[in-house]
């Protein structure tokens, strides 16, 4: 009993700090200073209705909005309750169908060239919300034929939602596609 006491009252002591207040001077200070990202980064349409958040990819089919990339986190796509890859490599023959099943919807679309690999491949985490500039603007095309403006119209919306290197050298220049596609509803 002479030992088991201490244990027991460093348990409870552990346990009210590192489960209680740690956590919640973390997430106060997160408030305070980040309220916008604390609360989830979500986005919201012209009447303030949340829509979504800026950090995770949604499915977007229809082909006046731009396409994601593929996600890799369940059957429906974006489950977020999900996250992680699809662990295949490169020389899987499911995987390599799969990129090919995509590159195919792709031209079926009239995309051509070169397909950049973010509108084919899934990202890690299998919820990422961005593609690269090249890969918005080879759906131009696609997006102004659908919602009937001019393909410039498009062109200028995907050059204001890319985004730049975080701190000016870190990753590469992106385009959230939520973003992108609430403001070309909003062009309306």
């Amino acid at each position: 009993m002479k030992d088991i006491r201490p244990a027991i009252l460093i348990f409870i002591i552990f346990t009210v700090i590192c489960g209680g207040i740690y956590p919640a001077v973390v997430t106060g200070v997160a408030y305070a200073l980040f309220p916008k990202q604390a609360a989830g980064s979500f986005i919201t349409d012209k009447g303030g209705k949340e829509i979504g958040s800026n950090l995770i990819g949604q499915p977007f089919a229809d082909a006046k909005y731009f396409w994601p990339r593929p996600s890799a986190t369940s059957d429906f796509g974006f489950n977020a309750m999900a996250s992680g890859g699809s662990n295949a490599g490169p020389t899987n023959p499911a995987y390599l169908q799969t990129v090919g099943d995509r590159v195919k919807a792709l031209r079926d679309t009239g995309v051509t060239g070169r397909v950049p690999a973010d509108l084919v491949q899934a990202s890690a985490s299998g919820l990422d919300p961005h593609v690269t500039p090249e890969s918005a603007l080879l759906q131009v095309p696609r997006v102004a034929k659908a919602r009937g403006v001019s393909e410039k119209t498009i062109i200028k919306a995907v050059a204001e939602a890319t985004q730049g290197r975080q701190l000016g050298f870190f990753g590469a220049p992106r385009v959230n596609v939520l973003e992108l596609n609430v403001k070309l509803d909003a062009l309306k």
